[in-house]
């Protein structure tokens, strides 16, 4: 789940020039403190959107913890940060305060899913490569649709927003629908209402998908 900053001597947006006339290691020196530089902006970017920097491990040439300077001309330094649990632990926050306090139900049912798997209330989330927050109530598209007086703005679209004004720079955020496969939207989808609900929409070739479909909140790094 770690966020990756690479450095080469030759990147696509960012080139540097090392004179072949210098040594192996005055080479090694200017792309280190190139590394360097770069390192700071990332701490910067990282504390704006965080309120305070992250720590990293750093790679010289695969080498965990080796000192920048011993990088090869030709080398990769690499700063992993470990972000991605941060910015869950906001938008799981967020949701929960956005939520309507009717009975506490719809507060208490949303998901995070890693890889389509629902990840256990207070377990570290594992690697993945798309990690979803959806809630299960089948009420909570009509709650996003801005329909409830305690959230008139909706929940998810607007804590999507939020995040990713927030953390945009550090992971891809979005808004869209997830078909949910547990809970009580799945509970919902297959008893005799949901199939009515369906009939009265004209929903017949894709209805189990799209009785399932909840607001959700995707999240993948970058």
């Amino acid at each position: 789940m770690a966020v990756r900053t690479k450095i080469e001597p030759i990147e696509r947006d960012v080139r540097i020039i090392i004179d072949d006339l210098l040594s192996p290691e005055a080479q090694s020196a200017a792309f280190a403190g190139f590394a360097r530089t770069h390192l700071a902006e990332a701490e910067r970017v990282n504390a704006a959107a965080l309120g305070f920097v992250p720590p990293h491990e750093q790679y010289v040439d695969g080498r965990r913890g080796a000192v920048l300077e011993t990088v090869r001309p030709d080398g990769v330094i690499i700063f992993e940060f470990e972000l991605l649990p941060d910015i869950f632990a906001w938008i799981g926050k967020a949701l929960v305060e956005a939520s309507p306090r009717k009975t506490g139900k719809y507060s208490e049912s949303h998901l995070f899913l890693a890889d389509g798997v629902v990840v256990p209330p207070g377990a570290a989330a594992p690697q993945a490569s798309e990690y979803v927050f959806v809630n299960s109530q089948p009420y909570a598209r009509k709650i996003d649709r801005g329909l409830s007086n305690q959230a008139p703005d909706g929940v998810y679209q607007a804590v999507a927003v939020l995040a990713r004004q927030r953390f945009g720079n550090i992971a891809m955020i979005s808004f869209g629908y997830e078909a949910l496969q547990t809970g009580a939207i799945h509970d919902w989808a297959g008893s005799a209402r949901g199939a009515a609900w369906a009939r009265r929409h004209r929903r017949k070739r894709d209805a189990a998908q799209w009785l399932r479909k909840q607001p959700a909140i995707f999240i993948r790094s970058h």
